[in-house]
This record gives structure tokens, sequence and C-alpha cells, in this order.
């Protein structure tokens, strides 16, 4: 029998759950022998000329062995443009240069023998900063009377303008038009940013917190005008990343050069605080739907314009319009869609990629806007829906955006949702709590979602398996965990090819000197490119084990048998004479028995499925409680159930959280509200039901596999789920919308408003 998609427990856990991991603040390698600590100076100020930066007291401060600010950094580079669409002139500077430009932003640098003598240093230092008006809403941006960067004359960052043809509604029966705003979060990992740097001769090694590491490598060889041999990165244990830890930070490339300059290893941890206001955050979307169609329930026209939020500089959240504009229909099938988008600087900490990272800002447009369009028609939520959705036999199928769904059954996974869920027992309850006027109504809301994964950005992934004298095999790969059970998946794949052990499997990481190169975990790619380089490979090896034994056993190639339960080659109708993988590696000889290869997609894959949420809203108090929440999330070939509904729980507990709880805000100055973990809501299991959810599998053809991404599913499913099933609470009360998060404070407000 295969090992493959059998409940296989986390080879990970038993360190995880005893001795703990080992995270960069952990690390103790002997190249980092005493390091010194770095802590930096945080802008306090949203918009502003740097007059003046007074450190004399910090560098006379105890432990204190050196101070920089942004004049002492001489060439040194900018950070290097996330993608090369965006304009030179909107990159951010390892120290602030001339300006500030978002409360967070590091505007000096202090290197002490202690972090507490670093941290005491910090407070110490006083900026001299002319304030400037703070750019915080689109229109501010848009208008250019305030730039953040005066030389490039705008605060565009990216412009998507396809242009709007009006003719396209003048048939409809029905027109919804709507602005809906989906929200700025944080990622808020529980290891906060951490890196350690020092150099091994002329060599940068650098240790960070990084879904990427192979990517950091590219970047700080940018920086620093260093070739491939000259860095070296490692990724140990990785305390979380959901999608701001895919690049490096200013703060993490500072180290090579501030290691240079005091000539020995220095390390960085940051506190929550900065966290919360200087690591990228996610989402951040002004949008504005219009939707047009008959009075039988189907779509004709839909056009969504966006004006995205960047932040103080253009990171990858700049560009993630255009994942938006990718997934802009959804599941449906609309003739007609128009799609207009801006990227704008504001002063706010840069947005970056955040679990989904445009695709669940597409898929809560569309969504709140089939619901909006089934209130107006008089019909069920899940029957327009239904009557909109792709056809299972039209597959492939391209949008009128561009994107090209592999396969689907969009319908079937709307079914299973519903009848998993009970929808028309639920209505039925919902039905009598409105008639007896019950205060607590029951609101409930449905959405189905399809997404892209593997996108065309990160359609390539390293994969190299050995096998070993001994017997066993390590696995290396680019991709690089952060809890996502790589360690288990990978070794299953090469125990299911190989018939050797899963507890004789190594899997190799997060070491660019250990593994020759590599892309990274992020957009929900690990098993289908990651996985399936390791596939191939563990098949090449076996190819060539196949030869040697044939050799070793003076019989044809073709003859030969691998007993995968017993891990031995045998000639066909013999398995008395056989030899061992132990008794093939060793005649491997000179190369030993390996193979590596570069597994890439021909195209991305779109995963699917449908959400139920069912929640209570208290109209006396706007109390929401989310009740139940069932989901449908086809993911394709399921490899180990355990690893996938770990990863479900994780998405859906992060898309409730948008739904509900969590929102960045800033001041009318630019000033963070939300600088911590008292202020921002970060969601924990206390708030959550026991998800129910609802097994499906649709292979796709574009990987050996048949396996579709599942990381971000949860997340881009549920939040319209549970922000529909609010609004849906409160329908009879003349409420049409709620924008997220559905705080009892917003609920209350829009009961109040409705009722005046």
């Amino acid at each position: 029998m295969s090992i493959l998609g059998n409940r296989v427990l986390r080879s990970e856990d038993p360190k995880f759950l005893t001795v703990g991991g080992t995270y960069v603040a952990d690390v103790r390698d002997p190249l980092l022998d005493g390091a010194l600590h770095v802590a930096y100076v945080r802008s306090m100020a949203a918009h502003g000329t740097i007059v003046g930066i007074d450190v004399d007291e910090a560098r006379n401060a105890p432990g204190v062995v050196a101070v920089f600010t942004g004049e002492d950094l001489g060439d040194l580079p900018s950070m290097p443009l996330a993608v090369p669409l965006l304009n030179p002139q909107h990159a951010q500077p390892a120290l602030a240069q001339g300006k500030v430009r978002f409360v967070g932003e590091a505007i000096a640098a202090i290197v002490a023998e202690t972090p507490t003598a670093a941290a005491d240093a910090a407070e110490l230092v006083w900026a001299d900063i002319d304030f400037l008006p703070a750019v915080l809403t689109p229109e501010d941006a848009l208008s250019g009377d305030t730039l953040l960067f005066e030389e490039s004359g705008t605060n565009a960052a990216i412009e998507l303008l396809f242009g709007e043809d009006d003719a396209a509604f003048e048939g409809c029966e029905v027109v919804i038009e709507h602005d809906f705003l989906n929200q700025r979060v944080a990622g808020c990992p529980l290891e906060v940013r951490s890196a350690a740097a020092t150099w091994d001769g002329d060599r940068l090694v650098h240790f960070g917190s990084t879904q990427a590491p192979h990517g950091v490598k590219a970047t700080l060889q940018a920086v620093y005008g260093l070739d491939e041999a000259g860095v070296r990165v490692v990724a140990p244990d990785v305390g979380g990343g959901f999608g701001p830890k895919i690049g490096a930070y200013p703060e993490e490339v500072l180290l090579g050069w501030l290691s240079r300059q005091v000539g020995r290893p220095v390390r960085w941890t940051e506190t929550r605080s900065e966290n919360m206001v200087a690591m990228g955050q996610g989402r951040g979307q002004w949008q504005s739907i219009k939707l047009g169609g008959t009075r039988d329930g189907k779509v004709t026209a839909y056009r969504l314009n966006l004006t995205q939020d960047a932040g103080a500089y253009a990171a990858l959240g700049a560009f993630l319009p255009f994942m938006t504009r990718v997934m802009a229909s959804g599941v449906y099938d609309i003739p007609n869609v128009q799609f207009n988008a801006r990227s704008v600087l504001t002063n706010t900490t840069p947005i970056v990629a955040y679990r989904g990272a445009g695709r669940p800002e597409a898929t809560a447009a569309i969504e709140r806007a089939m619901d909006l369009y089934a209130g107006e028609l008089g019909m069920d939520a899940a029957e327009v829906r239904r009557r909109n959705l792709i056809a299972s036999d039209d597959f492939p199928h391209t949008t009128p955006t561009d994107a090209v769904y592999d396969v689907g059954d969009y319908e079937r996974s709307l079914d299973l949702a519903l009848e998993a869920a009970g929808y028309t027992e639920l209505r039925a309850e919902q039905s009598r709590r409105r008639d007896a006027g019950d205060p607590v109504q029951l609101g409930i809301g449905v959405s189905v979602y399809v997404e892209v994964t593997a996108g065309p950005q990160a359609g390539e992934e390293f994969g190299r398996v050995v096998v070993h004298p001994d017997g066993s095999a390590t696995a290396y790969t680019g991709s690089s965990a952060h809890g996502q059970g790589h360690d288990t998946s990978f070794a299953m794949l090469v125990t299911d090819t190989l018939g050797i052990p899963m507890e004789q499997v190594t899997i190799k990481h997060g070491d660019t000197d250990e593994v020759a190169r590599g892309v990274g975990t992020f957009g929900s790619r690990s098993l289908q490119l990651g996985g399936s380089a390791i596939f191939q490979a563990s098949g090449q090896v076996l190819d060539k084990a196949r030869e040697i034994a044939a050799d070793l056993l003076e019989a044809d190639p073709a003859d030969i048998e691998l007993d995968r339960a017993g891990g031995a080659f045998h000639v066909q109708g013999t398995p008395a004479v056989s030899r061992s993988w132990a008794d093939v590696a060793a005649a491997a000889g000179e190369g030993g028995l390996e193979a590596e290869t570069d597994f890439k997609a021909d195209s991305p894959t779109f995963p699917f499925g449908a959400h139920v949420a069912v929640v209570e809203v208290d109209t006396e108090t706007g109390l929401v409680r989310l009740q139940r929440m069932i989901t449908c999330d086809d993911a394709g070939t399921i490899l180990n159930p355990m690893l996938v509904e770990g990863q479900r729980h994780g998405g859906i507990a992060q898309g409730v959280a948008q739904a509900l709880y969590e929102w960045v805000r800033y001041d009318e100055d630019g000033n963070p509200q939300t600088a911590n973990l008292a202020d921002y809501t970060m969601i924990s299991a206390a708030e959550l039901p026991s998800f129910e959810l609802v097994s499906m599998e649709t292979a796709t053809p574009l990987n050996p596999l048949g396996a579709k991404g599942i990381g971000e599913s949860g997340t881009i499913g549920s939040t319209p789920a549970v922000q529909s099933a609010v609004c849906d609470a409160l329908s009879p009360l003349g409420v049409r919308h709620v924008d997220m998060p559905c705080t009892p404070e917003r609920v209350w407000d829009a009961i109040a408003a409705a009722r005046s």
C-alpha cells in the first residue's frame, strides 16, 4: 500500500513539543561568538524632514560600541525593488535619509555589548524633525498636494488602468454599486523578525527568520555587490511567516554593513511593538464595485476599481492589484469584467504579501457584490451563486481577465458545504428568530471561491535526493518550512517512491550552502512544486538504482523490481535473492547514488471551495459570535490529510480574524493606534468554534502529484462568508453592508444608522 493519502503524524512535532525549536535568537554558531547587539531608533513622526539627529549621548552610554545614522551609510544602496515595475525613486533606504515617511521607520542603529545596553542607548537619541502633512487616504495620495518623494513627482506606485465601459451595464435590469474597505492587517508571527550577520573572511554569513533564504541571499548579493559564493544565508526554525517574511528588510540587510564597521558579528531581534509598526503589513484596499444582471439572477457585467495602499515605500504590496485582477471574477461565468487599479504611497508601514496576497481581496469584493445583488432580487444568496458558477465541463476555463483555470467543480463544492451545514434547517431557524423578534439574530453567510497558487512568478523549485551507503536518504529542497510540515510530506514522497522508511529519510532546507538553489515557501507552492521536484528526483534515483542492482544481480534492468515494503531489489519472480539500498548505494561508485531536478509548472493551479459561516448577532449590543464554520476546500490530490487540515485550520482562523477583529489603524496624524497586542485584536482559539471540514479532491493535470495549494485557501473563503453572515443577520433591520472588521461598535453603528 502507498503511504500517500494517509494521516501520517508530523515528524517535526516531537522536537517542538519537547526541547523546542532553534530560532535565530537561539543560534549558537561559532561564527557568532562574541556578537554585539543592535537596536534601532525609530521615527515617532509619520512624515517629516530630518533637520538633525543627536546621537552624542547614546555614543557615550555604557556598553555602546557604535552609533550610526543614514548620513554614515555612504553609497550603501537602498533596498532592491520587489518587482521591476516599481519606481526606483520609491525604494526604502537602510536608514532614513533626509525624510521620515512612517512611524516606525529606522533612523539610527545602536551597536552595543548587550541587548539591554543597546535598547537603553536608543532612548537617548533625539531627532529634530520638521513635520509635514501625513498622506493617509486615497484622496490625499492622488491629489498630489503632499508628496512622499518630491523627486518622483507622484504618489502613484503602479497604475493598472484599463478604462470603463458603461455600455456593458446599459441592458442590465438590476445594477448594484458599492464601496468596500478591505482593511489593513498585521501578520503577527509568534517569532518576530530576527537576524544575525558576520563576515567569514570576505564572505557574508547571514542568519535570518525568513520564508525564502535564496531570495534573501540574492538581496544581500545586490546590496553588497557580492557573487554567488560571497554570501551564505541560513534560516533555522522559523516561527511563522504568513507572507511578511518572504523578503529581506532594511534592518536585516544593514547588519552585514554594521558587522563590517565594528569588526564583530552582530545580532538583532525586534520587540513586539516594533514588529507591529515596522514589519510589512497586509491587505489595505479601498474597493468600488459595480455589478449588473437580470431579474432572474444572471450576472452579465462586473467592474472592480480599487486603490491599493502601498504604504510609505513601494514593496510587494504595490504589486498586489495584479493578483486581484487575475481573480476578479472569482468562480463566476461573467461575460464582461472590467478592472482598474492604482497603488499609492501613504505615510504608513509598507504593505507586503499577507496570506493570500491579492486573492482574498478579489474574493471579498465579488462575494459581497453577489450578496448585495441577491438582496436586491430577494433571492437566496446560495441560489444566486449557483446560477452564475462556471460549469464543471467548461475547464480549462479562460476568464475575461486572462486567468486560465485548470480544473474545477464549483457547484459540487457548494452543494457539499450546504449539505454539511444543514442549510435548509439553518434558514428555518433564522426565520423562527426573525418572526419572534429575538434580539439575538442568526446570520448565514455563503462564499464560493477560487484562487491561484504556484503562480507564474513562483513556478519552479529545486529538489535533490541522495541515497547513502548505509541505506538512508537525504532530500534537499529549495522550499523552506515555517510550520507547513515539509519534513513529513517530503519524506513521505521519498518513502513511497524508494521504499526507504521515513525515519531513515532526512529533509534539508534553509541553508544556501546545503541547498544549491531554490525559491522558497509562499503562494501555496511547496507541495506542488517542491514536492514534485522531490518526487521526480526520487524517481530518477530509482532508475539509477535499477541499473546498479541489475549489475549486482546479473540481470536485465527491465527485469528488476523494487520491493518497497522490504526496501530491496530483486529479479522478477525470484525475491529470495535481493540487494538492499545499502548494497546498491555502496556499489554506486564515484558520484554516488543521487539525482537533482528543477520542477517547473507550465501554469498555475486554481484551488477552490465553498464556505458557510453561521453567526449570532446581539442586536442590543452589536456583539458577534461565530457559532459554526463549515468549509469545503479542494486542493487537488491530498498527500497527508492531517497536514492539510492543519493548513485549513490556520487559514480559516486568520480569515475569520479579518472579518471580525483585526484592523491596523492610524489617527489623522499617521500615528499607529494598534502598536501592540493589547490594542490589536489578534484572534485566539477562544474566539473560534471547532471547524467543520468537508473533503473534496479534484486532481490537477499540471504536476505529477495532482496537487494544488492549500495554505491560503482558508483566508480566501472564510472572510467573505463571515462578513456576509453578519450582514445577513442584520438585513431585517435594513442594514445592507458592514465593513470589516465587523466589530460590536461597527455593528451597533450600522443598526443605529438603519433605524434613524
